[in-house]
């Protein structure tokens, strides 16, 4: 077992020293850091606490683990490695740069696709009139009009 602890739902006016002087009853706490928000700096409502070996964390997680403490009951386990992986909380941040991507244009001779000049223009935007070769004719007015067209057909 490691001696790294966590110490979970903590009330937000609690400081790393009075943690180190609250594990310091079960033995030789080495280091105590309460998380803050990085814009706020006001406590997450959590710890880590380290002790000096692991017998004391263990003692410590016996003793501490729902010990009402400032009002709240706290929460001791030992503390887990980060896993890797996408962020919690949200979905992932906005990236500027545009998307892109799909298929190459069939005019673009330069890129590593096969380039059939002779291919049809009517398979690559799904259908239309004209000939193969013949790019096919967009309808002419607004939206509503054209669904007001698509209707009465």
């Amino acid at each position: 077992m490691g001696s790294k602890l966590f110490v979970g739902n903590l009330s937000f006016k609690t400081t790393g020293d009075d943690l180190k002087q609250l594990f310091g009853q079960v033995g030789t706490c080495t280091s105590a850091t309460v998380m803050t928000e990085r814009e706020t700096g006001r406590s997450r409502g959590f710890a880590f606490v380290e002790m000096s070996s692991g017998e004391e964390a263990t003692a410590a997680i016996t003793k501490f683990n729902g010990y009402e403490f400032e009002g709240r009951r706290l929460n001791v386990t030992e503390a887990r490695e980060r896993t890797p992986g996408p962020r919690p909380g949200g979905p992932p941040r906005f990236s500027p740069g545009g998307g892109g991507g799909g298929r190459p244009r069939p005019q673009d001779p330069s890129n590593d696709y096969a380039f059939d000049p002779r291919q049809s223009f009517s398979r690559d935007f799904g259908g239309g009139a004209g000939a193969a070769g013949e790019a096919p004719r967009k309808e002419k007015g607004s939206r509503r009009g054209l669904r007001r067209k698509k209707r009465s057909l």
